[in-house]
């Protein structure tokens, strides 16, 4: 069987696996509104996972426990984590299995069932808020129901059948149907693999043979990493390039539902989910004083950064975070920006998703204009990518990988790389919201292959397109001058009233007189205005 067989059986398991849970989802119709699903069948998948995950070391974890007695909680949970095989247990008699037993008790002894779960689980349901959903699940006799449901053979989550790259696609999809459900943006909780996957491709473009060494160790982050598939695929990257990689995951989120999913997904790995921390990553920032090999990112963009101004207003001076500037309160993106390459190492690249916006909004002298002159004067602008319309779930418009790193390569000092990807993609044989294309593997390819070509130069490959284009770095500066027009003239020619012009705002008077020599067509005052170079 090719890999590529493969791939296909693995996409039409998990399409099935998500088309059954969402079936699942179906048997709340009444009690609970489309939108409101998730609330109980995305926590009911991470702890059916767990479920299963832990089943074949269940009984010799009972075993355990029992000799154990009433050993110190801390000494005992390395024990029975170590008799798992994982980093979390469960010492609880209950199964999914057994619960169906007791359907009169089902709620209290679910509820033992989860109390039973190591810590890290119980944080986990608990910010799911899980335990809201029981009752009104009992008091409407679905529990009973749903359990049963989770408890087919249909229904197996344990990872040695379902892979965590599995499992994401399949949270993916069911996030973006219960967001469908209420308009909500999808987007703001998954970006597309075929969009990560060019994002890890070129971030670790150039790097390849030093990963490829045996031993290399990788720190790698995400600010806004949702449920954490951009750590996982860039991770997958890392180690096909050496199996034997030691790559440390950190990311951060504020949604608690997205990062509970995330820490599951860790936890199931075997990483260390102390690693993955909640909380507002511009107002309350989990990893300070860290720095990281490889950054990968789709901050929001468009979300004003109102609620974390009094933080970010106090990481302003020498040296910290945002000293660089401020954009505009309505859109923080920038600031994730910064975020970022204040933890890169002396090393480190960064690749992150922006919108339009940060290309050129801002006035010379601003917050948005400072901060590119940040990026440009430190010469770590390394290439923007412009990504194909359609591409996202929830959005149709212009999207752009920005590439920064602290140490380019001597080809690339005092340049910037411009790639039009835009022609770059297929048409998909279904629209999945507003995403109606995707990068494949060859599109993939082609885009790596003019980053790693970086030179003035077309790709072609059959219907797709590639563009390059080298700049200086000098190309992307500009200067904000005033000119104004004259104020008297005569059919004859200009006449230039120098009084009169003195008391315009700080003009230039050779300037200006330069201006009235060349003109000799217009009468009334020109309003002033931004020359950019």
């Amino acid at each position: 069987m090719t890999s590529q067989t493969a791939e296909r059986l693995t996409t039409i398991n998990r399409q099935d696996k998500a088309s059954l849970i969402w079936a699942i989802a179906d048997k709340l119709v009444g009690v609970y509104k489309p939108h409101e699903y998730g609330n109980v069948i995305l926590p009911m998948c991470v702890i059916k996972r767990f479920e299963d995950t832990l089943a074949p070391t269940r009984e010799a974890v009972w075993k355990k426990n029992e000799e154990l007695g009433s050993m110190d909680d801390v000494l005992k949970g390395r024990f029975l984590r170590r008799e798992a095989g994982q980093q979390f247990y469960n010492t609880s008699k209950f199964t999914f299995q057994n619960l169906l037993a007791d359907p009169d008790n089902i709620k209290d002894n679910f509820e033992d069932y989860l109390q039973h779960f190591s810590d890290n689980v119980i944080d986990i349901i608990r910010r799911f808020e899980f335990d809201k959903e029981l009752s009104k699940l009992e008091d409407n006799d679905l529990l009973y129901l749903i359990i049963k449901e989770f408890n087919s053979d249909k229904a197996y989550l344990g990872a040695d059948r379902i892979s965590s790259v599995d499992m994401g696609y399949i949270f993916e999809e069911l996030v973006r149907k219960f967001s469908e459900s209420y308009d909500e943006q999808a987007g703001a909780h998954f970006t597309a693999r075929d969009i990560i996957y060019v994002m890890s491709d070129i971030l670790i473009a150039g790097d390849e043979k030093r990963l490829a060494e045996e031993g290399v160790s990788v720190d790698i982050y995400d600010m806004a990493m949702g449920t954490s598939q951009m750590l996982g695929c860039l991770t997958e990257r890392l180690l096909q390039l050496d199996p034997d990689a030691d790559v440390t995951s950190h990311g951060q989120e504020l949604n608690n539902q997205t990062f509970a999913i995330a820490k599951a997904d860790t936890l199931i790995k075997g990483g260390n989910a102390d690693n993955m921390r909640q909380g507002d990553t511009l107002g309350n920032d989990r990893f300070r004083g860290y720095e990281f090999d490889y950054i990968i990112s789709n901050p929001p963009f468009g979300i004003e950064w109102k609620t974390s101004k009094a933080q970010v207003e106090k990481e302003t001076g020498e040296g910290e975070r945002f000293a660089a500037g401020l954009p505009a309160i309505g859109d923080g993106q920038m600031l994730f920006t910064l975020n970022g390459i204040a933890k890169l190492k002396e090393n480190g690249r960064m690749a992150i998703i922006q919108n339009g916006s940060p290309l050129f909004k801002g006035d010379a002298g601003g917050g948005e204009s400072n901060i590119r002159g940040f990026l440009l004067e430190n010469d770590w602008l390394d290439a923007i990518i412009q990504l194909p319309n359609d591409l996202f779930y929830n959005t149709g418009i212009a999207t752009y990988i920005w590439i920064i790193s602290k140490q380019k390569a001597p080809e690339r000092v005092g340049k910037v790389q411009l790639i039009d990807a835009s022609q770059c993609f297929e048409k998909r044989r279904k629209s999945l919201g507003n995403k109606r294309v995707e990068i494949t593997d060859r599109c993939r390819e082609l885009i790596a292959q003019a980053y790693k070509g970086f030179a003035n130069q077309e790709y072609e490959d059959g219907d797709i397109r590639v563009e390059s284009r080298i700049k200086d770095v000098e190309d992307f500066k500009y200067r904000k001058i005033f000119t104004y027009r004259p104020l008297r003239l005569e059919y004859s020619g200009i006449q230039f009233d120098e009084d009169r012009a003195k008391g315009m705002k700080t003009p230039d008077v050779a300037l200006l007189k330069e201006v009235a020599e060349a003109c000799t067509n217009y009468a009334e005052p020109m309003s002033n205005s931004s020359l950019k170079k």
